[in-house]
C-alpha cells in the first residue's frame, strides 16, 4: 500500500498537470495535502478548506480568448458549461451565485460569444426566431380562444368509452352465471 507521501504526491502531481505551479507553490502543497492525509487517517477533521474562495480573479478568469474556472483554476475554455457538469457536478446558474457573477455575463469567452454572434446574423437567425415569435403567439391566442371550449367536449367523451366496456362485460358475466 502506498504511502501518505506517495499519495500526496501523487495527488498534486495531477493537480500541477493542469494548473502551473511554481515549485514553491508545488513544495507548500505537498505539505498541505500530506497535512489533510495526516488528520484523515487520525480521523481529525481538515481544517482551513475554503471551497468558495476562487483560484483567480473575476477579471483574470474572463479574458477574450479563453474563459478560466474559477474552481479548479484551469483555463484555455471557450465556455465553461461542459467542464462545470464534467468535472465539477455543477450547473452555470449554480456556479454564478456560488462565485457573485453577474447573470448577464456569459461563461464564454468574448471573442467566441462575438464570432457566434455574428455567425447567426449572417444566416439571418434573428429573423427566424422573430417569425417563430409570432406564429407561437397566434397558436397560443388560438388555443386561448378556441381550446376551452374544445377542451370541456372532449372531456365528457372518456367517462361515455368506459360505461360501454363496463356495459359490454356485464352480459358475459350473466351468460357464465347461467351455464
Amino acid at each position: 500500500m502506498a504511502t501518505l507521501v506517495e499519495i500526496a504526491a501523487q495527488l498534486v502531481s495531477s493537480h500541477a498537470s493542469s494548473t502551473p505551479m511554481t515549485s514553491d507553490e508545488l513544495l507548500a502543497e505537498i505539505s498541505k495535502v500530506h497535512a489533510a492525509l495526516k488528520n484523515l487517517e487520525a480521523g481529525q477533521s481538515i481544517e482551513g478548506i475554503d471551497e468558495s474562495k476562487p483560484s483567480v480573479s473575476m477579471k483574470e478568469a474572463f479574458r477574450k480568448n479563453e474563459v478560466v474556472c474559477l474552481v479548479c483554476g484551469k483555463g484555455g475554455f471557450k465556455t465553461l458549461a461542459r467542464h462545470l457538469s464534467t468535472a465539477h457536478g455543477m450547473k452555470p446558474g449554480a456556479y454564478k451565485k456560488q462565485f457573485g457573477i453577474s447573470s448577464k455575463q456569459a461563461l464564454s469567452a468574448k471573442s467566441y460569444s462575438e464570432a457566434r454572434r455574428k455567425m447567426a446574423q449572417d444566416r439571418g437567425l434573428a429573423d427566424n426566431l422573430a417569425k417563430a415569435r409570432e406564429v407561437r403567439m397566434a397558436n397560443i391566442e388560438a388555443k386561448k380562444e378556441g381550446g376551452a371550449a374544445s377542451a370541456k367536449a372532449a372531456k365528457p367523451a372518456k367517462p361515455a368509452k368506459a360505461a360501454k366496456a363496463v356495459k359490454a362485460a356485464k352480459p358475459k358475466v350473466a351468460a357464465k352465471a347461467k351455464k
